[in-house]
């Protein structure tokens, strides 16, 4: 496995360097620029809550390499170009973002880059999808106030999340419809709401509805619930993606649970209405 990495990483001619988590529109014009032999140079500042950890290889088919930043902080802007060189032996292209900046408390410009890196660089113009400007922490806003079908278009694709299959209170399947309960980590989750979604399990994607907040008209805890519409699974443990479409409605209490099941019950029909297809 360690072989094959450095044989790999003598093959690479390009790189795009940066954080990348969302690996959302404005990213993806920096792997354009890649050539056949590119790379997604990632640097992992444990924050990422959009694409954590290697989640963002699901949106590339480009090989990605990590940096912790705790590992590479201290290195001066020389220091950080001299490991690219040792890193790539063949790097002939670096590309980067407009705000690119590099080395020990950020004190490397692209000015410097181009100074200490004889080969091409790219510095890709910030990003405006119809007159908003694609980052991170815009779509991080809009999927925090529930803002679910904007935040995609920045995407280009659902926003996603996942995590494991845990037991719920029960009352669902007894009183209600079956839902599954998931326990999501690393993950920005968005915020209180009933959305459209689409739950995959074991690689089968199903049209779901899925709650997100505090269940008030019942135990008053946090939870993550998906119905699978048209669709009952036998119980099962393991690991669960649910990817958002849109957000439904708020989440409200209902003193009597008649009411609830009824609201549950429309919030299902009007899911199935909006015939959302797979490939959304």
């Amino acid at each position: 496995m360690l072989k094959s990495c450095f044989t790999l990483k003598n093959s690479i001619e390009s790189i795009a360097i940066g954080g990348f988590d969302g690996m959302h529109l404005a990213h993806q014009e920096l792997f354009k620029r890649l050539c056949r032999n590119g790379a997604i140079v990632v640097i992992e500042t444990g924050y990422a809550n959009l694409t954590p950890k290697v989640n963002r290889a699901k949106y590339t088919t480009f090989p990605l390499f990590y940096y912790p930043l705790l590992d590479i902080k201290h290195l001066s802007p020389q220091e950080f170009i001299r490991l690219l060189k040792d890193e790539y032996p063949n790097l002939k292209k670096i590309v980067i973002g407009f705000d690119f900046k590099f080395g020990s408390n950020a004190s490397g410009s692209i000015d410097n880059l181009r100074e200490l890196f004889d080969g091409n660089i790219e510095v890709v113009e910030e990003f405006f999808y119809e007159n908003i400007a694609v980052h991170s922490r815009v779509i991080r806003d809009l999927i925090s106030s529930g803002e679910i079908t904007n935040a995609n278009t920045l995407l280009g694709k659902n926003y996603e999340i996942s995590g494991l299959h845990i037991k719920g209170q029960g009352l669902g399947k007894k009183q209600f419809v079956p839902t599954i309960n998931i326990k999501c980590e690393n993950f920005l989750v968005p915020n209180s709401g009933i959305y459209s979604t689409f739950t995959i399990i074991e690689n089968v994607r199903y049209l779901s509805v899925t709650f997100i907040g505090h269940r008030v008209s019942t135990d008053g805890l946090y939870a993550i619930e998906t119905h699978l519409i048209d669709k009952t699974l036998e119980e099962f443990l393991g690991h669960i993606e649910i990817e958002f479409v849109e957000k439904i409605r708020d989440n409200q209490k209902y003193n009597d649970l008649e009411k609830l099941k009824k609201q549950i019950l429309n919030d299902i029909a009007t899911v199935k209405e909006k015939s959302y297809t797979s490939g959304q």
